[in-house]
């Protein structure tokens, strides 16, 4: 039994296991008597997972943040790319079978799984409050990069560069076919604003008005994309001349069309991204924390950009920034200065119902 399981740990620690087989394999552990489980944890705190939306996002955070801590701790830091979406994070914490460290997630989404236990609170003591740009400090995420919503257009259709959503909405003035977010989020700010509201005046959220507008325009929508692949598809094919679209694709597209299809900042929709740390992660609170900490280098924060345009979390970054590129900074001062900044506390309180009335109507 005991050449079994030290032949079960060499694999999981080497590699040579799937995390399928991982996990079932973990199942039958349990079982086994206590001092043999006791070696399976030690083996198990030996690496650190950290869980994000995987694609390019893989050798990103890889060449980022997994190399540059491993070298300075000895402790790898394992990618697994299969999305921690809300409900994947609350099976394992109910389940008890946590096999995630750190998770890429939305601020909200930590917010409310934090309150019901399923998340470690940030430990400010270790992390560097100064290094986190003013208003986006939560205590169950850490601040770790910047995206936006932003409106993509095909420049060879609309030689006159729509100025925001009233625009986005206009389908008399800009004919064609749009492409929107499947998940809700900056769909009711969008429809929002081309209603009229003022962006000093859109949270709380009038989702009644939102939804209304929403469903006048479904005739206009001819895809609601989920992931960003699908977003550049849709561009990129000519299926939607105009889409709302994260801004880190927006430059994939942008780059892929040869620069035909370009996208604008005005009236964008300033999303945080942050990391949190599940409850009882097989690593440990400290060396999740210190994964943490590292990440806030600005030089590691500068890779995330080149990679993926993320903007940085680290005000200390933005210098570091080439000049050619600022353009594609969703945080360079004069790129934020034209958006809406999403209000985490808002979609925390009200994000699970608001979908389920989202997705019906899109699905109607």
């Amino acid at each position: 039994m005991k050449n079994v399981l030290f032949d079960f740990l060499t694999k999981a620690e080497t590699g040579r296991m799937s995390r399928r087989d991982f996990t079932k394999a973990v199942g039958a552990a349990l079982a086994l008597p206590v001092a043999m489980r006791s070696t399976l944890s030690f083996a198990q705190a030996k690496q650190l997972v950290l869980c994000n939306w995987g694609g390019d996002a893989i050798d990103a955070y890889t060449d980022a943040y997994g190399k540059p801590f491993q070298e300075k701790t000895g402790m790898p830091v394992k990618m697994d790319g299969s999305g921690p979406t809300e409900g994947a994070i609350t099976a394992q914490a109910k389940s008890g079978n946590v096999t995630w460290d750190i998770v890429d997630v939305d601020p909200f989404t930590a917010i409310t799984l934090g309150k019901k236990g399923y998340m470690r609170k940030i430990d400010y003591d270790k992390i560097d409050k100064s290094k986190i740009r003013d208003g986006f400090l939560w205590d169950y995420a850490l601040s770790s990069y910047f995206f936006s919503y932003v409106i993509c257009y095909d420049s060879s259709l609309y030689p006159e560069a729509p100025t925001g959503m009233a625009d986005f909405f206009d389908t008399d003035k800009f004919r064609g076919n749009r492409t929107m977010y499947k998940w809700g989020v900056s769909s009711w700010e969008a429809a929002l604003l081309a209603d009229g509201v003022a962006p000093k005046d859109l949270y709380p959220l009038d989702l009644d008005r939102a939804n209304k507008k929403l469903k006048s325009f479904l005739p206009n929508v001819i895809s609601f994309w989920g992931g960003g692949a699908e977003s550049q598809t849709a561009m990129l094919t000519g299926e939607a001349p105009m889409g709302i679209v994260w801004s880190t694709r927006a430059r994939l597209i942008e780059k892929a069309s040869g620069g035909r299809i370009k996208y604008i900042w005005d009236e964008g929709l300033l999303s945080p991204g942050a990391f949190g740390v599940m409850a009882n992660n097989p690593a440990g609170r400290e060396a999740a924390m210190d994964f943490l900490a590292s990440t806030q280098d600005p030089e590691r924060q500068l890779v995330m950009f080149k990679m993926l345009t993320q903007g940085p979390a680290n005000p200390a970054a933005d210098p570091l920034i080439p000049a050619d590129l600022k353009r594609h900074d969703c945080v360079a001062p004069e790129n934020m200065e034209k958006q809406i900044t999403l209000d985490m506390q808002w979609y925390a309180d009200h994000y699970s119902k608001a979908l389920d009335n989202y997705l019906a109507i899109i699905s109607a």
